[in-house]
């Protein structure tokens, strides 16, 4: 075995290891419930904008923008537009580095805030996002998606909108077939599944009722995806647990 591959066999070793751990599972838990009232995840932003998402699933994202090299990102809620930026500067470090040229981003939301959008379209790259104003779940918008998407040979899909069951169980039925076959549809908050309750009794989400319970409910009809749970181990903090789907 040569030391590429004595490398990897130790890094599967430690992920597994951090599947199987409940101490440290539940001490990621607790970070994040320590760390919400700090709104922790609103800190960060990614070449100049909010992208409110925990550093580890960023990792992830870039991760997976490298291996399925996309040549389309269909990514719902854009909120202050960071997530846009990131897809996007991730697709022109694929392009740099011999990728789809001319890859890119669509974002979907039900209210594009005009301070957003002309931060997002003011942005550099902006050159490789398009957006759509409107719910990801009207069938006016998914044809409008679908029509961006035909032709496209590698598609990823983030669904991060609305967070309720109905909501992102609808999303997954017209989104997820779009992914194409070694790609992944991540559902983000997930997680809402696993936190208290009371944390979001300001919220039409909770627990019973998230794109948790949603995927569960996806999954039941569609094998062609599995949850990617080597994804969730090894970040241990991230908001998608069971929310990395492959599509096989």
């Amino acid at each position: 075995m040569n030391p590429i591959e004595q490398f990897d066999q130790s890094k599967s070793i430690n992920i597994a290891g951090l599947g199987n751990d409940d101490n440290v599972q539940k001490s990621a838990i607790q970070f994040m419930l320590d760390s919400a009232p700090y709104q922790y995840t609103y800190n960060f932003t990614w070449l100049g904008r909010p992208i409110i998402q925990y550093p580890q699933d960023i990792i992830a994202l870039q991760e997976l923008i490298w291996k399925v090299q996309p040549d389309l990102i269909v990514e719902t809620g854009i909120a202050h537009g960071g997530s846009l930026i990131f897809s996007a500067s991730m697709l022109e470090l694929n392009a740099i580095c011999g990728g789809c040229q001319d890859a890119e981003v669509l974002g979907l939301d039900i209210d594009i805030r005009t301070h957003n959008r002309e931060a997002i379209e003011s942005h550099p790259m902006f050159k490789r996002i398009s957006m759509i104003q409107g719910s990801s779940i009207d069938p006016e918008i998914i044809e409008q998606v679908k029509a961006k998407a035909s032709g496209k040979q590698k598609i990823l899909v983030f669904l991060d909108s609305n967070h309720t069951h109905d909501h992102v169980l609808a999303e997954l039925e017209a989104y997820a077939p779009l992914v194409s076959v070694g790609s992944y549809c991540v559902v983000f908050d997930t997680i809402i599944e696993d936190l208290p309750d009371n944390m979001f009794s300001d919220r039409p989400w909770g627990v019973g009722n998230n794109p948790k319970t949603a995927v569960w409910e996806y999954l039941k009809t569609h094998p062609e995806f599995e949850i990617d749970t080597n994804i969730q181990n090894k970040l241990l903090i991230t908001v998608a647990p069971d929310g990395y789907l492959k599509r096989l």
